[in-house]
């Protein structure tokens, strides 16, 4: 299985205070050497909306690239996109982008302030422009509930990943974005999802607002899902200046999650002797405990199998 560590980008979207360059470089070179395969390192949001991301060149630059691992960047628009491509042609951008649709109409225009048609055309242009440069991940937000307009029918989210498909993006993304998931619901769509849009790499992106993400997670792969987003202290959400959940918002916690799976004979591939540790690092980074269960009891079995 795959996880991506999604606190330099998700993580810290949700954080008022500016966290400083030289930690976010040093956090995302801390994941890749713990052994995430794939690490989201930034997003080109505009900086009057994300102002946390007004360094997203400087830390893409000052990354150390290491061999094998991936480093993604969200984009929202096609001037997003046009950033990533100007940092490509100098050597320091992002080897995955990720561009972002929702399942509902409510949540587009509350997250992006457009309708939903409008984001499909952006996000049209910024496939042509991408021109097969990166690794394409399209996120599909509210796919298992919308806080706005409950239910949401899995035959949209099944046609909303056929239409990235027909575009050529093979990595799909399922959010669950305010946790509005349970393991029943999480395992029926990405069964349909198996079924009605074969040849996809499906990531399960799971928060854990009512505290089903970790169950949530292990019925995504019970499904057959091998890609999981998480992030180091269960932080993130929206970002700060938008409000679209109530209550804790945060992702699916790395460190408890990658201890569930190790526990269960599931290899993440990561060093589980250091997660701690760098528990500890994201915490100091952000001044205060996280929600991460493991950081304060230890690994359990996990941890006496690995360490």
């Amino acid at each position: 299985m795959v996880l991506c560590e999604c606190f330099a980008r998700d993580g810290l979207q949700h954080e008022a205070r500016f966290v400083a360059t030289a930690v976010k470089i040093e956090a995302i070179e801390r994941f890749a050497g713990l052994g995430f395969a794939r690490v989201e390192a930034t997003s080109y949001a505009h900086p009057k909306h994300v102002p946390q991301f007004a360094d997203a060149d400087a830390v893409l630059a000052g990354i150390a690239r290491r061999a094998g691992v991936r480093y993604k960047a969200t984009c929202v628009n096609l001037r997003a996109l046009e950033r990533a491509l100007d940092a490509a042609a100098a050597g320091r951008g992002p080897s995955e982008v990720s561009v972002l649709v929702s399942a509902s109409e409510s949540h587009t225009r509350r997250n992006l302030n457009r309708s939903r048609e409008e984001q499909w055309r952006i996000v049209e242009e910024m496939v042509a422009a991408a021109a097969q440069r990166f690794v394409l991940i399209g996120t599909i937000s509210v796919a298992l509930g919308c806080p706005f307009e409950g239910r949401v029918d899995p035959a949209c989210v099944a046609a909303a990943a056929r239409r990235l498909g027909a575009l050529g993006v093979r990595h799909i993304a399922i959010g669950d974005t305010t946790g509005m998931g349970n393991p029943r619901s999480v395992a029926q769509l990405f069964r349909r999802l198996r079924d009605e849009v074969p040849g996809m790499t499906w990531i399960a992106h799971f928060h854990d607002t009512r505290g089903t993400a970790i169950a949530n997670c292990i019925a995504a792969y019970e499904a057959g899902v091998r890609h999981f987003d998480s992030a180091f202290g269960g932080v993130g959400g929206h970002p700060t200046n938008i409000q679209y959940g109530e209550g804790y918002t945060g992702n699916v916690c790395t460190e408890d999650l990658a201890t569930v799976f190790e526990a269960m004979g599931v290899s993440t591939g990561l060093d589980m002797s250091r997660l701690l540790e760098t528990a500890a690092f994201c915490e100091a980074a952000l001044g205060r405990p996280l929600r991460s269960m493991v950081a304060r009891s230890g690994l359990g079995l996990a941890e006496a199998a690995h360490v």
